[in-house]
């Protein structure tokens, strides 16, 4: 059964003088973001996002109404500059006032590097945690990123931001970290408005329930594919891949910014073929002829939606999002739904 997101029965009743205050005005990056951030507020107030559904987040024209929304936020919450590096100028015009946290560099954070090369390696998002960094480059440096990623200082959010060059910023798509930054949002939304403390407290730690719960469920759901491997429209999902033993073989292009070369596809082609790739998937942003006239006698096709942009905006965006990717992984890759 799937999990539903709810509020807790009761926090109305027993929070009510808390959300009576006025929440603090939030700006988020993403609609995953927004959905986390919503989920936390939900009962004070609720978060606006910067960029729309169904656009790219790595290069973006605010509208004036989200242009708007970021000059008149109190709080910023989004990826770090590696997800969106346009959004950073426009934080430093349009809110400088404002305290921005990038959940990238949160202590605690599963971070990995970007991938290179046509084909990935089988230990490129294996359960290896050696290989995996925590928020900063090292553990010892877990205390010092979870005071900046704290601190009411805006340079030294971009400070933090800075520090994770060539990390990959699609860390949403790990459960385990949304679970991380929920607790992290609860605590800044608490330090600008202490009246809703409790109530922010309790929506986070119920969510975290909550993804916990379906992450187990996910993982379940894909066990019987998890050795099919696939190709995906660009390098957006190894933390997914990481979190429930996926396979990918590679990806056609590194950027959905940069269109893939005649080289790079005549070898994913032979990779593909020699590798037995199951499933190449595309994404809804993109137009999927490529996919289609490349590999359409090599493997079958499906889509993967990371963004979330055919999913209604708000607190359910996020785990409806890992719930879509996972059921069209298994449509596509041939496991029992």
């Amino acid at each position: 059964m799937p999990i539903r997101f709810l509020a807790p029965l009761g926090l109305g009743l027993t929070l009510a003088s808390g959300a009576m205050a006025e929440a603090p005005r939030v700006a988020t990056d993403i609609a995953p973001v927004h959905s986390l951030v919503a989920r936390v507020m939900q009962g004070a107030g609720a978060p606006d996002v910067l960029v729309r559904p169904g656009a790219s987040p790595h290069g973006y024209a605010m509208r004036p109404s989200e242009a708007a929304a970021l000059e008149a936020a109190d709080l910023v919450f989004w990826m770090g500059e590696g997800l969106t590096p346009w959004l950073e100028g426009a934080i430093d015009s349009l809110a400088g006032e404002a305290h921005v946290v990038a959940l990238l560099g949160a202590a605690d954070s599963r971070v990995l590097p970007f991938r290179e090369g046509v084909e990935f390696a089988a230990h490129d998002h294996g359960d290896d945690h050696g290989e995996t960094e925590h928020g900063h480059d090292a553990h010892a440096e877990k205390e010092a990123g979870h005071e900046e990623a704290h601190t009411h200082d805006h340079d030294h959010g971009h400070e933090d931001a800075h520090a994770h060059d060539g990390a990959d910023p699609h860390a949403w798509l790990d459960p385990a970290n949304a679970i991380v930054w929920l607790g992290l949002i609860a605590e800044e939304l608490a330090e600008h408005d202490p009246a809703n403390a409790a109530l922010y407290a309790a929506n986070a730690e119920a969510a975290a329930t909550e993804i916990a719960a379906l992450s187990a469920e996910i993982a379940a759901q894909l066990a019987p594919v998890q050795d099919r491997p696939f190709l995906v429209f660009h390098d957006a999902y190894q933390y997914f891949e990481a979190a429930f033993g996926v396979t990918a073989a590679g990806a056609i292009a590194l950027s959905d910014a940069v269109a893939p070369g005649p080289a790079r596809i005549a070898a994913l082609r032979e990779m593909a073929e020699a590798r037995g790739v199951a499933c190449v998937f595309s994404e809804p942003q993109f137009d999927p002829k490529l996919v289609e006239t490349v590999f359409g006698d090599v493997a079958a096709h499906g889509v993967l939606d990371p963004m979330g942009s055919q999913v209604a905006m708000g607190p359910s965006l996020y785990p409806q999002t890992l719930r879509d990717m996972a059921g069209a992984m298994v449509a596509c890759l041939g496991g029992a739904s």
